[in-house]
């Protein structure tokens, strides 16, 4: 055995089986075809060696960093200009991951924790894209024009460790990477992880001085991802221009803790107290999207000494399985199920779904940054657990008790929540004010009027029930 240390690349083949069981001799064939002109020539011109094969995939080893990345791109981009004619579903197409560390090589095998890895970031990569790791990254030359999108830190299957990874696509990376570009805000925030009562691990992040806001959490976060994110980025930034926003990724999604027992409305207050008690919190105004509305109205009921004044955006003090409508229930389990069947896979056909109730005016690369957010920030199962905590939430009898200054903002054509929902939770809160926004956005993308009319509301509402 012989112990080095080198960069590995990950291969693997998208929907293997399927496309086998439809046409194995076609497949093999095509897939022989890019073994002999792409796969095999682009890794010995990068001085790589194939260590192992397996029918659908191949692991590679190197002896730069630069020349594992360079290969794998040079790989991804030839493949998607052989692939053209063939139609979206014939495709064949693969996922990659390089990873750097100390390689054990066996004859003709390669172990340890630097192959491993790799295995677990190419399951990361959409089709037709490289995922790298953070260790891979920084040792790139600064000169390298490639550029990398951030998809923050992920747990993976068997890895203790968090692994922070950054992806590459020939066709969506250039698009994503301009319209995400960080703020000099961004390079202040701060993650940092305190535990609940029952054990489970919460990731919370602050950023900004100034007047503190808590955000609670919504349909699926991811501190660094959202950060970062075309769709998230602006809104947060924005808030922390001029205040200390505290911001957690509930239980069972982003960098908390996924395997949990408990995904329940009980746990999530629990879970809100555990990190406004970490963060230091005494007074602050509470912000809630969506159902972390409810959470939020619950939260400053219990807790009136902590919340100075609420401001509620596209929300509902109802989940959809307590509106008494029929339609909103078979909604419902029908969105149910496609999370249980296709959340977790790199097609996005599934999470198309709720991209659309989401950001439905919103430009292609967002709507490609929202699927990728889906898929990374949670599994399936726990996706699915979340979906049905939120539809079974009702904190109508306490909103009706709230004695904290509201201001509650609707989109128009909101169509993952209806106005309606928005206007009733206003109508149950005592002295309310309801403002409703132009555009049909569920979450408010930077440059619509409704991003601007909500600040400009928010500002003054702040200015009136919690001054600097």
């Amino acid at each position: 055995m012989e112990r080095r240390l080198s960069a590995i690349l990950a291969a693997d083949m998208v929907a293997y089986s399927r496309l086998m069981e439809r046409d194995a001799d076609t497949v093999l064939s095509r897939q022989r075809a890019h073994r002999t002109t792409i796969f095999d020539p682009t890794i010995e011109a990068g001085g790589g060696d194939i260590v192992k094969t397996t029918g659908d995939g191949l692991l590679a080893a190197f002896p730069t960093v630069q020349a594992a990345v360079r290969a794998a791109m040079g790989i991804q981009a030839a493949l998607a200009e052989n692939e053209t004619d063939a139609s979206a579903d014939e495709r064949i197409q693969y996922r990659i991951g390089v990873n750097v560390g100390d390689i054990i090589f066996d004859e003709q095998d390669v172990f340890g924790d630097g192959v491993n890895v790799a295995a677990r970031l190419e399951s990361l990569a959409e089709p037709g894209a490289v995922c790298i790791s953070d260790a891979a990254c920084q040792m790139l030359p600064a000169g390298m024009p490639e550029t990398f999108i951030d998809l923050g830190s992920q747990k993976v299957k068997n890895i203790s460790r968090p692994i922070r990874v950054w992806q590459w696509s020939p066709a969506s990376a250039a698009a994503a990477v301009s319209a995400a570009e960080p703020t000099d805000s961004a390079l202040a925030q701060r993650v940092s992880f305190c535990i609940a009562p029952d054990g489970v691990q919460l990731a919370y992040a602050t950023v900004g001085v100034g007047r503190p806001i808590f955000k609670a959490p919504n349909w699926l976060n991811h501190l660094e991802y959202d950060w970062r994110s075309p769709v998230w980025g602006a809104m947060l930034s924005e808030l922390a221009k001029h205040n200390r926003l505290v911001r957690f990724d509930q239980r069972a999604n982003g960098l908390s803790d996924w395997e949990v027992d408990d995904v329940s409305e009980d746990a999530m207050i629990g879970d809100m107290e555990t990190v406004v008690e970490a963060a230091g919190l005494d007074e602050f105004a509470l912000f809630g999207i969506s159902q972390g509305c409810s959470f939020s109205i619950r939260y400053a009921f219990e807790n009136p000494e902590k919340a100075r004044c609420l401001v509620l955006l596209n929300g509902y003090a109802r989940g959809a399985l307590c509106r008494k409508s029929d339609e909103q229930a078979r909604l419902h389990h029908a969105m149910t199920a496609m999370i249980r069947e296709g959340w977790g896979s790199p097609n996005p056909a599934y999470r198309n779904m709720f991209t659309d109730s989401m950001i439905a005016d919103a430009p292609e690369a967002q709507r490609r940054s929202f699927d990728e957010l889906q898929r990374v920030a949670t599994s399936p199962e726990n996706a699915a657990r979340i979906n049905e905590l939120n539809a079974e939430v009702d904190v109508s009898e306490m909103a009706l008790k709230l004695d904290v200054p509201t201001l509650v903002l609707h989109c128009e054509g909101d169509r993952r929540i209806p106005m309606e929902e928005g206007r009733r939770m206003a109508a149950l809160i005592p002295n309310a004010q309801f403002i409703a926004l132009p555009g049909s956005n569920h979450a408010l993308l930077g440059g619509t009027p409704a991003f601007d009319g909500f600040f400009r509301e928010t500002r003054a509402f702040l200015s009136e029930h919690f001054p600097d």
